[in-house]
């Protein structure tokens, strides 16, 4: 496994990936009404590529195939952390969480921040992140629950 930064190009299959764990992964916590809203089943590409560019996040590679992504913004929010349904249990998740570990510790980090859906709750809480709060968006008229978790990490050490 290859954990890369963001390229050019990305954009499709990243795409792929977040659908394909919406639709055949957190479907078994959510109805197909919220499924739907999330990730309708037509959704135009541009947009897409233009977050994706802005995000810049890490890309998970398992034999070349594109297995996840996730980013770490410079506030500690992580918008983005999905593991392709076609490689469930493998590793690619804790691999891109310890990735954004290490780029937190970088840059300098002390809180890492995610809106979770329910499917990732557990995984999360696995890497120490708590509920600071339940939250209850709204997507095309769907409500979407979701928790806002957070992680506190130890500040940097200063130089002796």
């Amino acid at each position: 496994m290859n954990i890369r930064p963001f390229q050019p190009g990305d954009e499709a299959a990243l795409y792929r990936v977040h659908r394909e764990a919406i639709h055949r992964v957190a479907s078994r916590d959510y109805t197909p009404e919220q499924v739907q809203a999330w990730v309708p089943d037509r959704q135009d590409p541009g947009p897409w590529a233009i977050k994706m560019r802005r995000l810049r996040p890490f890309v998970a590679e398992v034999d070349g195939v594109i297995a996840g992504y996730a980013d770490l913004q410079p506030s500690g929010y992580i918008d983005h952390f999905f593991v392709s349904a076609d490689f469930p249990r493998q590793g690619v998740g804790r691999r891109l969480m310890a990735r954004i570990h290490e780029e937190a510790a970088r840059q300098g980090i002390t809180e890492l921040t995610a809106d979770v859906s329910r499917t990732a709750q557990p995984f999360f809480a696995r890497f120490g992140f708590e509920v600071v709060e339940q939250r209850f968006p709204v997507r095309a008229g769907v409500i979407i629950p979701n928790a806002l978790m957070r992680k506190l990490l130890a500040p940097p050490q200063a130089a002796a």
